[in-house]
């Protein structure tokens, strides 16, 4: 499996409302529930009003589009970087999945997929 190794850096938000949220960038992620609005977006656009941000995210894109049907794609990489003790933060969108490193574990996250036997480019 093949993992795109996104060049920017990402911030992970939590916001009152999508006021001050410019969805024309190209990564934009964005969930609302009862209790939470989170927005995930490139470091240079975080909204100022942000309520809390943890910064220094780098993302690794699942390549292609992922069926519906498709088991454990996530789980497969979470546990293999899970017992290299690296934290992730995973977002799914309807195409494919997207798993965020912290910067500083990025070179280890990708030498434990590239041993794994996936393809980090």
């Amino acid at each position: 499996m093949e993992l795109q190794i996104l060049p920017q850096e990402f911030t992970v938000c939590k916001i009152s409302n999508t006021e001050n949220v410019d969805f024309s960038h190209e990564f934009v992620f964005l969930s609302k529930t009862d209790d939470e609005i989170s927005l995930v977006c490139e470091a240079v656009h975080t909204p100022a009003d942000a309520i809390a941000c943890e910064s220094g995210w780098r993302v690794l894109k699942i390549s292609g589009v992922l069926e519906f049907t498709m088991v454990g794609v996530i789980a497969k990489i979470a546990e293999l970087l899970a017992a290299a003790n690296i934290s992730i933060f995973v977002i799914s969108t309807y195409n494919t999945d997207y798993v965020l490193v912290k910067a500083e574990r990025l070179d280890d996250c990708v030498q434990v997929l590239t041993k794994a036997g996936y393809i980090c480019k």
